[in-house]
């Protein structure tokens, strides 16, 4: 939120906050959020950028492309092994998965 829509509402009286504190989400839990939002960012930009469908790489993990849409919105049911075999499957590399790691350490830091 940039800082102007920051103001704005402080003044009329909201209290602006982050997801964590609203949700008082321990240390542990903030990283794995993190960490779970940044893969499922990664997966679709790595599957965008070797020109996949959501079908495409359905097929590629023997899945639906509602399974694929819901890895991409980060869904609570689809699981951190399940984003990194398709991440594998829409062709990033280990280097591609920890780099990602490594930003969803610092967001959430």
């Amino acid at each position: 939120m940039n800082a102007r829509k920051r103001k704005r509402l402080q003044a009329s009286g909201w209290k602006v906050g982050s997801a964590r504190e609203f949700l008082g989400l321990s240390d542990e839990e903030a990283a794995f959020v993190e960490l779970k939002l940044t893969l499922s960012e990664s997966l679709k930009k790595c599957r965008t950028s070797q020109g996949l469908s959501q079908t495409e790489l359905a097929k590629r993990l023997s899945s639906s492309q509602s399974r694929v849409a819901k890895m991409e919105a980060s869904d609570p049911a689809v699981s951190i092994d399940l984003l990194i075999r398709a991440l594998f499957a829409a062709g990033a590399k280990k280097k591609d998965i920890a780099k990602a790691i490594a930003k969803s350490e610092s967001l959430a830091a």
